[in-house]
């Protein structure tokens, strides 16, 4: 599954950096007649690895028949995001148009404007990851594993994620028709949605109804979710009811490394390795847990899918290599890049993968992804449970829940859904749960 992690801290640059660079300088530097920015640069100074470049370019300013149709910016734009598409870091590594670094820094900060859901691109078919509660989305009846096909009637194939993203996203009270094909449907439908402002919680949290147990989800590791989760934990251990925690990492975006390393250290003692960031020169930075951490004793089962994603992929394997945690799901999505953002002089910028994430035990994320210890696939259109649900459900309720990854975990923690729906005594497991094989 192709998702969209978040950006996360880092602090080298990489060569390709240098190229796109002079790409842009060419385009700032012209005035956009196409052939002047070819004589921007002198021949002496032009890269001879840009020769071809030059040559393509100049067939099209001088001799394409339809001028009107010819864009400058477009395809200077087309030709970084080409480059970065060779470095196979699909999903991860990316080109963010000046629109489109607007969208990314307001979703960061944990609110925007659209229709509310998780999207992705896989195998060039834009897919729902997961709509958010409550957004307009969800209300309008898109599902995880919905395929977008058009967008207000226009066909989006050939197009890349961020254009599809501009389109669908908008003001607040506007209307947006998606044609979507539903999980197992054989005809697409249109559906009509009208965006809202989106306000993301990037921790939400309620107890489990018929237990000594808590649900807790980290929606995205955004700038504030550390404050949220530790008040979260706060909340929990005040009431010293609860003998066991739930978290829920499943589509997961990422989102901030310092965020991901406030989160770990609730639960991690202090001085346990979180991850190893590893630079193109192997020279490598350990992160720590440190602090004080509100959940450090309390049983733990971690839940995870193929939308567990950067930050959240740091927070999984942390838990499990510390055998702090049981890890249930699917494998995750694998990006494992940390990335830094480029600003370019247009206003436009590159996600740039800088170094690697490792975790603790030294295992490389990037296109392998953490496995669970106990793996349970389940359709993308399953229905989920979240805090909202839990906090208006009756116990009774739980065993008729089709969310096979959470009721495990409740087995993992001692609850028997087919006696008392309570934890049973001398079913707890011990603080810090042995991981299983690798």
């Amino acid at each position: 599954m192709k998702r969209i992690p978040r950006i996360a801290l880092a602090r080298r640059v990489a060569l390709p950096v240098l190229i796109v660079w002079l790409m842009a300088l060419a385009f700032v530097g012209g005035n956009l007649s196409g052939y002047s920015i070819r004589s921007a640069l002198a021949a002496e100074e032009r890269p001879a690895e840009f020769a071809i470049f030059w040559e393509a370019w100049d067939f099209v300013a001088t001799h394409f028949v339809d001028r009107e149709k010819v864009d400058y910016t477009a395809m200077i734009y087309g030709a970084i995001e080409g480059m970065l598409a060779t470095l196979g870091d699909d999903g991860h590594t990316t080109f963010l148009s000046p629109d489109d670094v607007a969208m990314h820094q307001a979703s960061l900060q944990g609110s925007f404007e659209g229709i509310g859901a998780y999207v992705s691109m896989e195998d060039g078919n834009l897919t729902i990851v997961a709509p958010i509660n409550g957004s307009p989305a969800e209300a309008a009846g898109i599902l995880a594993g919905d395929i977008i096909l058009a967008v207000n009637g226009e066909s989006i194939a050939g197009q890349s994620l961020a254009q599809v993203i501009f389109l669908i996203r908008g003001p607040a009270n506007s209307e947006v028709v998606l044609t979507v094909l539903h999980p197992d449907a054989q005809e697409p439908v249109t559906v009509s949605i009208i965006r809202d402002k989106i306000e993301i919680h990037s921790v939400s949290w309620s107890a489990i109804p018929g237990t000594e147990l808590a649900y807790v989800a980290i929606a995205q590791f955004s700038a504030g979710m550390g404050q949220e989760l530790e008040t979260a934990l706060q909340e929990i251990s005040a009431l010293r009811t609860f003998q066991g925690i739930v978290l829920d990492l499943r589509n997961n975006p990422g989102g901030f490394l310092q965020q991901a390393i406030h989160a770990n250290s609730q639960f991690l003692p202090k001085g346990d390795v979180i991850l190893i960031e590893s630079d193109a020169d192997k020279n490598e930075i350990i992160y720590r847990s440190r602090g004080w951490g509100y959940a450090r004793d309390i049983p733990l089962v971690v839940l995870i899918n193929e939308g567990t994603a950067s930050a959240g992929e740091i927070t999984a394997g942390a838990l499990k290599e510390n055998e702090r945690a049981l890890l249930i799901g699917e494998t995750t999505f694998g990006t494992g890049t940390v990335l830094k953002q480029f600003d370019l002089s247009d206003g436009s910028a590159i996600l740039l993968g800088v170094t690697n994430w490792l975790t603790p035990k030294g295992h490389l994320i990037k296109n392998q992804g953490v496995t669970p210890n106990i793996e349970i696939e389940q359709p993308a259109s399953s229905k989920v449970v979240d805090a909202d649900l839990l906090r208006f459900m009756a116990a009774d309720e739980l065993s008729t829940l089709e969310d096979a990854q959470f009721l495990k975990a409740l087995e993992q923690l001692g609850v028997d859904l087919t006696t008392s729906l309570r934890l049973q005594s001398g079913q707890r497991p011990a603080p810090r749960a042995h991981a299983g094989p690798e």
